[in-house]
């Protein structure tokens, strides 16, 4: 057998896996330990910042309360530095529980 030729099960293996879940790739790249990959905070964060902004635009063109935008530029900041920073030491935290492989 040639170096560039794969194995005879290999290719068996990953034709067999390709007709069990053909929308599924073989290899999930963002996935951990094999399972879904979790949220990242940075991305939960910024879509609650769009959200509230969008919320925010839509009170103050109904008149229900008079907003000054920079209270609220200021208020979301403070808002999105705190989410990242208190979201990072939670993922950080959950990292130490993890058990490692052994990998470098």
């Amino acid at each position: 057998m040639s170096s560039y030729e794969p194995a005879p099960d290999t290719g068996l293996r990953a034709k067999e896996q390709a007709k069990a879940s053909p929308a599924e790739p073989a290899h999930s790249t963002g996935a951990r330990h094999g399972g879904p990959s979790p949220a990242r905070v940075g991305t939960v964060v910024w879509g609650l910042i769009v959200l509230a902004l969008a919320a925010l635009i839509i009170i103050g063109q109904l008149g229900i309360v008079a907003l000054n935008g920079t209270y609220v530029l200021i208020g979301l900041m403070i808002g999105a530095g705190a989410a990242l920073v208190v979201g990072g030491l939670l993922s950080a935290r959950g990292r130490d529980k993890q058990s490692t492989t052994g990998k470098s």
